[in-house]
């Protein structure tokens, strides 16, 4: 996320169950007093200078709503156990941003407040904006900013190669092969069965017409089949089963891959190595014409439930309609190598920062991940993950990868997938 640059690292979901527990022990709790005057946002930005950004960002916009603002920051990883146990005791901050995944977890348990209730509109927003934000077609959620993946390549390599950027699967299946070399793979991705790889699968299953919901589809077999091939055949590492997002970085930027799937929060670290003429593009679609369909992540504004005093949700809108801004959108998005969900914002951000420029593109046509499994995003995600690790360590093949995947599933879910 924007917070942590080099790495992107959802925080843990939380069940559903243990949500709705939470906040249904808020009505029973003792309510915390309150200070009328100031209002309290929890983040995960706990690093600098986001730290900082956000501080100053709340400051700015407490002046203008009229209020004092206090940053609650805990690591990202704490971050929805804590809000859980703050809804038990009813002492929820007025403003909780969190990770578009665990949005819907708080959503189902009616913890938040649908954000067109306190005069936020969803006006100008992309699909995949409102798809980080929103829970059974309610808009809870306002992304600052968001981010997604793409092919980052060293053009040094492939003109030298004389290779053009892949922009199909064909095209990429021949460059990563004609890329490699020696020590050299064509192609680094991640495909750990964790957060990183799964992340890193979705914008071939997506953009396959693959189905989370559907895993054993003939779209989704193709999907994992794919990626496989590309590890068989030895352009890609098999050792990525065991590479983060970051090690994938840093295996580009030390000239063992020629390409690699990332994300624009690995900016600041490829800054740091100016010998490296690198370019990054969409991410190559199945055939020619094909929409690409990525993942779309960051953190969202929301405006927690206070049954005590129903005045202060609205005071928190404004506060949440201040931090969400087209320009706050882009001021933050430059500094924090992600991309506005504002479309007049995001076009400005090409001109400013036109090395991430393709990013625009590929979050228009995003989407979250819990867009239509909501809270059982982590039940799909444990299954898919081990499905590709066991077609990546030749396990199983891909076929059987996913039946297997999709049989978990509807075991997990009583058949409801």
């Amino acid at each position: 996320m924007q917070q942590h640059p080099r790495r992107h690292r959802p925080p843990r979901a939380v069940s559903a169950t243990a949500c709705a527990l939470a906040f249904s022990l808020v009505s029973v709790g003792c309510a915390a007093e309150r200070d009328p005057d100031v209002y309290t946002i929890m983040n995960s930005s706990t690093d600098e200078p986001y730290h900082t950004w956000d501080g100053e960002a709340m400051e700015a916009c407490g002046a203008q709503v009229g209020v004092e603002v206090r940053q609650i920051s805990v690591p990202a990883d704490q971050l929805v156990p804590k809000a859980l146990r703050m809804a038990s005791s009813n002492s929820l901050p007025d403003v909780l941003n969190i990770d578009g995944s665990d949005l819907p977890q708080f959503a189902a348990a009616g913890g938040l407040v649908p954000l067109e209730e306190v005069g936020i509109s969803t006006e100008g927003l992309s699909e995949g904006a409102l798809s980080i934000g929103s829970y059974e077609g309610e808009y809870y959620g306002a992304a600052r900013s968001v981010n997604s993946l793409g092919l980052f390549y060293n053009a040094d390599v492939l003109a030298e190669a004389g290779v053009e950027p892949p922009e199909t699967w064909e095209e990429l299946k021949a460059a990563a092969a004609e890329l490699t070399e020696g020590e050299r793979y064509g192609l680094a991705i991640s495909a750990l069965a964790t957060a990183d790889g799964v992340y890193q699968f979705l914008p071939w299953l997506w953009s396959n017409g693959g189905d989370e919901r559907e895993l054993s589809s003939e779209e989704s077999v193709e999907a994992l089949a794919h990626v496989t091939s590309l590890v068989e055949e030895g352009s890609v590492s098999p050792s990525v089963v065991n590479w983060t997002q970051a090690d994938v970085n840093d295996q580009f930027i030390a000239g063992n891959a020629a390409m690699m799937v990332n994300g624009p929060w690995q900016l600041p670290v490829l800054e740091e190595h100016p010998e490296l003429d690198w370019v990054v593009t969409e991410i190559p679609v199945p055939e020619a014409g094909d929409t690409p369909i990525a993942p779309i992540g960051g953190t969202t504004f929301t405006v927690p439930v206070n049954n005590e005093d129903p005045g202060r949700e609205r005071v928190a809108g404004e506060l949440v309609a201040c931090l969400t801004t087209a320009e706050a959108q882009l001021d933050w998005s430059t500094k924090g190598s992600n991309v506005p969900v504002d479309r007049e914002a995001a076009e400005r951000y090409r001109d400013l920062v036109p090395e991430l420029a393709p990013f625009v593109d590929q979050v228009r046509t995003a989407r979250s991940r819990t867009e239509y499994v909501g809270t059982e995003w982590n039940t799909y995600s444990q299954a898919i993950g081990t499905a590709l690790q066991a077609a990546l360590t030749g396990q199983a093949s891909p076929r059987s990868a996913m039946e297997t995947a999709q049989a978990r599933v509807e075991a997990q879910l009583g058949g409801r997938s």
